[in-house]
């Protein structure tokens, strides 16, 4: 008898005929290349052995049969044979196939980008040469039992610190980021930027094209420019050196330097700066080390310690100013590739920040890439009694565990190699969307050697752990048993389906967290739009100061005033969303000299608390009918609290050495985001500033027509300047960017983790009605109605689900309450929140097992009882 006749009567001695059709393409190939090893003789040996091995128990046939053995290591036909019976299982198995490679997929293509992303944060402002010498100054505040933390820092403080302490090698102040008008011959162009200490860019690595670090900020006449801005006006940036620009139609500038674009992983964004001295020549108040605005950035000399340099300026401004007995404040340093994920303070400390997204999102990754493993450990699991009989034929032919485990691992390698190259090309698909979404310029690396190596480890760490359990699991299968169809109730135990329901477990656990983040932070950001902020955020806008607008803001203001749409103007030095300059020398009567308060200051117009929709809680706004108002104050209530006047209508504060009196009372509003409280605010009148922004309110609903008036209004009266408006509600939106962000990344993630957690249940309700087969066929002999079946399947899997809640509830709590603890002002934790979030993971599970479960009620329980 030849090995192909042997293969044959082997395939039909082993195989129940309803099976052979399914098993011997795949196993007629093996056959006789295990039979061709032993030789015709020894087989024909063996196959009688084999038919008579089954009479007897298990372990002495293994004692009386000399089984072939496959110890040498594997040869490239047999290679060759694991790919062809791999290829055919998937084809075979399409639609299996095609949910394991689309669970895999998606959970690889989320933590792709995810990790993209993760990369992207991580290498923000990592790029500077000397950036482990180069630090940020930050403020400590000890006042009223409290202890505050700030950026904010005095305009003379990064000349002192390198004029005093020999350890500072430069140093520079960098005033927040503005936006100018510029003019070339005619050509007008707007460009963000700020001004710069004269060591800015011999500190930070900004390549210059042209000029050098020493000259390019070290005249107030000077200025900086972008290549981009440089080929915008001149053409070239070789052609700008020298060359004139008009600022602002007010200063004509000379370009002394042009740096490269600023790369997008720099946390600072300019097309120009100014030099320091020419803001202090406007701006008086720099001088006073009470106020407080610009960064202060130092970079220390080499061999310096910082920790002794940080102790040496910690009560640095005192050489300048009077230390009080009840406050005071102190210096810190913080390293400056640091801050941009770790800018929150706490208790006068740097505490997290962004950092904590980035901690939290590469956990979320890690965790759906084990989701998805996880499904095709079940789904491989599932599927496991359609090749038990042939690991159990494999085992009896001669093949060691260590082969079949082998062998099964490769399929999962080729699977999710198939997998991996879906993922890249979703990621690729999803990118544009992606990058839009966080405001990222992410892109796939396929030039970077990194790149595929890390490819290749996500296809082998991957492949490896989510075939470990199905290779290991079905490699011990007892062969007899597997043979004879009793496969399930020898492997099956308690440990097995612990370990399969477990998992499920983890991942409806982590499902659950991520639909309830994504809940709350729903919620938070519902309720920081629509929290009443103390003024009306909808039909404002604000049109910037610029050019004749400065002479011309009052003819401005009546010609506006008189066009339909258009409610009321005024003005303000800076933006009523973001409100960052601050006076620590606000007096009253009767105030303790012990106490040190920063007061948040504004400079606005006429009929700034009208145009602002702001409400008082006491007295008056200014008027033109009183004129001392100009010497007048408005405060809010935040610092009446402060100050302690019982009546403060008419009780005198100093404003530095300019002495007013209190004639209104604001009711406290949001000038800041709402991770802040509010803070004491003083507002003073001054239609004479030279820049800020006009604020404009317009009918509901005739936005169109009031732009449309301004527009032309603006071009008759400011012809150098291209008309520029922002709306109130888009600029505070920009407040909470990371947290928008970070909340539709959240349901974007929730989404897919749910998504991918169902098919896992799929795999075990699948693996579940596969190993219950009789029994269903049995009851429904007895007369057990299909709903019966069916609610008795879909109840095994809501206790799963049960247990998952009681897990991931707590943790969910707990994370959600450090996250909210970040607002000043929050939602609370509300116990239907959760109950919403197990219910919406309930009904999804049901809906999932449900379809299982009709399937194996409906089935005819002749097939199912045929065998036996």
């Amino acid at each position: 008898m030849k090995p192909p006749q042997l293969a044959d009567r082997l395939l039909k001695f082993f195989c129940a005929p309803h099976r052979l059709e399914e098993v011997q393409g795949d196993l007629h190939e093996e056959f006789q290349y295990q039979l061709r090893r032993m030789g015709e003789r020894r087989a024909k040996r063996w196959y009688w052995w084999g038919v008579l091995g089954f009479l007897k128990p298990f372990a002495i046939r293994r004692k009386s049969m000399k089984y072939p053995t496959t110890t040498q290591p594997m040869n490239p036909t047999m290679i060759s044979n694991y790919f062809k019976i791999a290829r055919r299982n998937l084809v075979r198995n399409k639609a299996f196939s095609a949910i394991n490679i689309l669970g895999l997929a998606l959970g690889m293509a989320c933590s792709l980008l995810i990790l993209l992303w993760v990369q992207d944060e991580r290498s923000v402002d990592g790029f500077h040469a000397n950036g482990d010498r180069l630090f940020q100054i930050y403020e400590r505040g000890f006042y009223d039992g409290k202890v505050e933390a700030s950026y904010y820092t005095q305009g003379l403080l990064a000349q002192e610190l390198k004029r005093v302490v020999p350890e500072v090698e430069w140093s520079s102040s960098l005033e927040q980021s503005r936006t100018a008008t510029f003019e070339v011959a005619g050509k007008i162009n707007k460009a963000d930027g700020s001004f710069a200490g004269a060591d800015f860019f011999s500190m930070f690595s900004y390549p210059l094209v042209q000029g050098t670090p020493e000259t390019a900020l070290n005249t107030p006449e000077g200025i900086a420019i972008s290549r981009k801005m440089a080929e915008q006006f001149f053409g070239k940036p070789e052609k700008a050196i020298g060359q004139t620009i008009r600022y602002q139609d007010q200063d004509d500038l000379m370009v002394t330097a042009v740096f490269e674009d600023l790369p997008a992983n720099s946390s600072q964004q300019f097309d120009f700066l100014r030099s320091w001295k020419a803001y202090v020549k406007e701006n008086q108040w720099v001088n006073n080390w009470s106020n407080t605005s610009p960064f202060t950035f130092v970079q220390l000399r080499p061999g310096a310690d910082p920790a002794k340099v940080e102790a040496k300026i910690k009560e640095f401004i005192y050489q300048y100013t009077t230390k009080t007995a009840g406050s005071h404040t102190e210096l810190a340093l913080q390293p400056y590739p640091e801050k941009y994920l770790n800018a929150t303070f706490k208790n006068g400390q740097v505490d997290g920040g962004r950092i904590e997204y980035v901690r939290l999102f590469s956990i979320v990754a890690v965790f759906i890439l084990l989701i998805a493993c996880i499904n095709f450990m079940n789904l491989a699991t599932a599927r496991s009694t359609k090749r038990a009989k042939e690991v159990g034929v494999r085992k009896v032919v001669g093949a060691v565990r260590s082969a079949l485990i082998g062998q099964f691992m490769g399929e999962a390698i080729l699977l999710t190699f198939f997998a991996v190259v879906l993922a890249v090309m979703l990621v690729l698909i999803l990118l544009p969307a992606f990058n839009e979404l966080t405001g990222k310029r992410l892109f796939l690396p396929f030039g970077q050697p990194v790149f595929w190596a890390s490819l290749v480890g996500l296809l082998l760490l991957t492949g490896l752990v989510s075939g470990s359990y199905p290779a290991l699991f079905l490699s011990s299968m007892n062969p007899i048993r597997a043979l004879k169809g009793r496969m399930l109730s020898a492997r099956l135990g308690f440990g097995a389906t612990f370990f399969r329901k477990s998992l499920v477990v983890f991942q409806f656990s982590l499902s659950m967290i991520l639909i309830v983040g994504m809940i709350v932070i729903y919620r938070q950001m519902g309720y920081i739009q629509s929290k009443n902020i103390g003024y009306d955020r909808e039909n404002l806008l604000y049109i910037p100061i610029e050019g004749d607008l400065v002479q011309k803001y009052n003819l401005f203001k009546d010609e506006a005033g008189k066009q339909p749409g258009i409610l009321t103007i005024s003005r303000m030095k800076e933006s009523p969303t973001l409100i960052g300059h601050h006076r620590s020398d606000i007096e009253w009567v009767g105030k303790d000299p012990g106490l040190l308060v920063p007061f948040a200051d504004a400079v606005v117009g006429f009929d700034f608390l009208k145009t602002m929709n702001l409400k008082l809680a006491e007295g008056r706004d200014f008027s033109r009918e009183f004129g001392t108002d100009s010497a007048s104050y408005l405060v809010n209530e935040a610092a009446v609290r402060k100050i302690g006047y019982k009546n403060p209508i008419g009780k005198s504060m100093w404003w530095g050495n300019r002495e007013g009196k209190i004639i209104g009372v604001l009711k406290d509003f949001h000038f800041n985001s709402m991770h802040q409280t509010i803070e004491p605010l003083i507002v003073r009148l001054d239609e004479q500033q030279k820049w800020g922004s006009i604020l404009v309110r317009t009918e509901a609903g005739k936005t169109r027509e009031a732009l449309a008036s301004l527009e032309k209004i603006c071009k008759e009266l400011n012809p150098n300047f291209p008309f520029t408006y922002q709306f109130s509600d888009l600029e505070y939106a920009k407040l909470y960017h990371s947290e928008q962000v970070v909340s539709q990344l959240a349901n974007a993630f929730a989404f897919l983790a749910i998504f991918i957690s169902c098919l896992g249940l799929f795999g075990l309700a699948a693996f579940m009605a596969e190993q219950r087969t009789k029994e269903i066929g049995v009851r429904k002999v007895l007369g057990a109605s299909v709903p019966n079946i069916v609610v008795l399947l879909s109840a095994n899997f809501l206790k799963p689900v049960a247990i998952a809640m009681l897990i991931a509830f707590p943790v969910a709590w707990y994370a959600m309450d450090r996250w909210l603890q970040g607002f000043a002002y929050q939602v609370d934790l509300a116990w239907w929140v959760f109950a919403l979030a197990g219910l919406l993971t309930v009904v999804i599970a049901l809906l999932t097992v449900s379809f299982q479960s009709v399937k194996a009620a409906l089935m005819n329980p002749v097939k199912s009882l045929k065998s036996e």
